[in-house]
């Protein structure tokens, strides 16, 4: 099935297209969570729960694709898996609770910023890394990526940076920060 087939059968309750994502990606979201210390058993809830959400936006009408729709279901496994890794973390440490608290809330806007980068996609994701992690010039980054000069890297920046904070805004609320 194409994205747009799979979009259309959504759009017209049919869950054979939920049956097809549960097949294609599995194996995908699976791995994620095991990678990160999850268990078979919570890879499965996550995906289901990443499945559930996407199929209630996208029949609700509130689903605004900008990447591949394995890249939005991962996107959102691994929020939720994040989540629930925050949770245990929670669980486990109860006596250093607010040290925990802030820890995991620098990790959640981590995160956060690196899916959101995923979806935002080449040049601005090597612009922005260039700059902001690598402490690239301008200079540097017009030298590297082939822009013309630093300014043109200017422009490019402004322009990535907002494109990152709408992609963030749109696809986040102050929950996935704060639970």
């Amino acid at each position: 099935m194409t994205e747009r087939q799979i979009l259309d059968h959504i759009s017209r309750g049919d869950e054979s297209a939920l049956d097809y994502l549960y097949k294609k990606y599995y194996p995908m979201m699976t791995k994620m969570v095991l990678k990160n210390n999850g268990t078979v058993e919570e890879a499965n809830d996550v995906y289901q729960d990443a499945l559930i959400v996407f199929w209630q936006k996208a029949i609700s009408g509130n689903l605004k694709i900008t990447a591949k729709i394995s890249t939005y279901l991962y996107s959102i496994c691994k929020n939720y898996w994040l989540k629930e890794l925050n949770r245990k973390k929670r669980l486990s440490y109860t006596e250093h609770e607010g040290s925990i608290i802030e820890s995991n809330h620098e990790d959640t806007t981590s995160q956060v910023v690196q899916d959101a980068m995923e979806l935002l996609g080449d040049p601005c994701k090597s612009v922005l890394i260039y700059y902001y992690f690598n402490q690239m010039s301008m200079s540097e980054i017009a030298d590297r990526m082939n822009y013309s000069n630093a300014n043109t890297v200017k422009v490019k920046k402004y322009k990535c940076k907002k494109r990152l904070d709408v992609l963030i805004k749109k696809n986040y609320s102050q929950e996935d920060f704060f639970n």
